[in-house]
């Protein structure tokens, strides 16, 4: 046996090389993606809006040193913070994920890819006001709306065939990793730079979904994703710095992400792993995952369950006068919602119900909507019979379900419900197969989107503020073309 080991320095992992050439070297050319990272853009910033309702929310926000100036500081929108951008896009990426409410992407791994927006906004807004102090042109929205395409692609791609939480890891790694790459050449990276900072990416250790399953769920979760936006621009920037990478991190003997924690991916953890296991890529890197982003517009709830509450809401009239003879709930579904939401027993917290698909199910029977308010302690606890129905719902897989959910072509979240009462009788089973937050129902979501964006827009602005907001953001021209100091400007309080 060899007492030394061999020290050739490798080349960059392909799988890294795959990504930062993407990031350097794509133009996007799909219309269809550019109109869809507009709208992704507003909905996103609405749900930031909305969250700074909540103080469990907003007591993270703000400087670490209370009193900090910082010259060019990036602005948190719906704030008056000014901050640093490794802060801000912390401060950014919490308001955006606070309430479950923002884009989603299911597949082998689910996620939230407007969850970048946090380090890209952070480091537009930093570098445009820094490039006028300097007598240079700002970046315009066009390069926030771009780096969002990218950042989307990066993060789905990967998520289509690799599972990070059958490994008990994260999402959120996937955010770190795009907003790593997509900082890294927005703060003006070349190649070596971008390899180095991802390469950073995937050496730090990863966040574990501990906070996302019972019983621990907890509001980590609601912060997890701007801890890792802010980490992508800390790496970023150390790269642009001129630190050196690590060309193995993913594929190193014993030592690299492969072999340390992705070795039971992708696969039943009672089977004995292959010796190797790296990660498949479906399709190569493009606009695909921009184009069919999910968005949240009728529920602020963990989105394998949006069609189960819009079934709910359409079983409400039939249910809420009846609740005394309700004898039991059938809910079918596919076999991720099982994995993730299906839950029994005491709910402790917010984060615990708006991840319980049993519960996001009762309150619509009973009160025939849904809001981020009905997750709260007073509200659960003025409410038993919420529980109650609880206890009288089954939840079963349906094959079919599980199989249009993973297939490209259709990426459909189904859920259907049905109630029978005491006396024998029961609803008509009511099957939703995309919500409408689906492209296949683009058409008809974008109105409510807009509505949705006005919404939240009122709740920190006045009308005035709200119509110039709207007006911009529904324009793509004039809104791409937008500096985005001038854009930022508009959020501050």
């Amino acid at each position: 046996m060899s007492t030394v080991e061999a020290n050739v320095r490798p080349a960059y992992d392909d799988e890294l090389q795959k990504i930062a050439d993407y990031v350097l070297n794509t133009r996007i050319e799909s219309a269809e993606a550019w109109n869809t990272a507009r709208l992704c853009l507003m909905d996103t910033l609405g749900c930031g809006l909305l969250a700074l309702r909540f103080p469990e929310c907003t007591k993270h926000l703000g400087p670490l040193v209370e009193g900090t100036v910082v010259p060019h500081g990036a602005r948190v929108p719906g704030t008056s913070f000014r901050l640093d951008p490794v802060k801000a896009a912390w401060d950014i990426g919490c308001i955006v994920r606070w309430l479950d409410y923002n884009d989603t992407w299911l597949a082998a791994e689910w996620g939230h890819p407007s969850d970048n927006l946090g380090a890209i906004l952070a480091v537009a807004d930093h570098l445009s006001q820094k490039r006028l102090a300097m007598g240079e042109a700002p970046l315009v929205m066009r390069d926030v709306l771009e780096a969002m395409i990218l950042a989307h692609e990066i993060q789905g791609v990967l998520a289509l065939e690799n599972s990070f939480n059958r490994v008990g890891l994260d999402h959120v790694v996937l955010v770190k990793v795009a907003s790593t790459a997509v900082t890294a050449r927005m703060l003006g990276g070349d190649r070596e730079q971008l390899l180095s900072a991802l390469s950073h990416a995937w050496v730090d250790g990863q966040s574990l979904r501990t906070y996302r399953h019972a019983p621990n769920a907890g509001s980590r979760k609601s912060w997890a994703a701007g801890d890792a936006t802010s980490r992508a621009v800390r790496l970023a920037d150390i790269a642009l710095r001129g630190e050196m990478g690590v060309p193995g991190a993913l594929t190193a003997p014993q030592w690299g992400f492969y072999d340390v924690l992705f070795s039971h991916a992708n696969r039943d953890l009672s089977v004995k792993p292959e010796p190797e296991r790296r990660f498949r890529f479906q399709r190569e890197f493009g606009s695909y995952v921009m184009e069919n982003i999910l968005f949240k517009l009728a529920f602020p709830a963990e989105f394998h369950a949006q069609t189960a509450c819009e079934a709910a809401v359409t079983l409400h009239p039939d249910v809420a006068r009846r609740l005394d003879e309700v004898e039991r709930i059938v809910i079918t579904t596919h076999e991720s919602a099982i994995r993730i939401i299906s839950k029994e027993g005491d709910l402790a917290n917010p984060a615990d119900r708006d991840h319980c698909l049993q519960y996001m199910v009762a309150v619509p029977l009973i009160f025939g909507e849904l809001t981020a308010e009905h997750y709260e302690d007073d509200f659960h606890a003025a409410h038993p019979e919420i529980d109650a129905l609880r206890a009288r719902m089954e939840v079963v897989e349906e094959p079919g379900y599980t199989r249009d959910y993973l297939d490209p072509e259709k990426r459909s979240i189904a859920n259907a419900i049905q109630v029978f009462f005491t006396d024998g009788s029961a609803t008509e089973q009511v099957a939703v197969e995309y919500p409408i937050g689906h492209r296949r129902r683009r058409q008809e979501g974008v109105p409510v989107l807009e509505e949705k964006y006005r919404r939240h827009l009122a709740t920190r602005f006045p009308p005035g503020r709200c119509e110039r907001i709207l007006e911009l953001c529904r324009d793509q021209a004039r809104l791409e073309e937008t500096p985005v100091n001038r854009f930022m400007d508009l959020f501050v309080i």
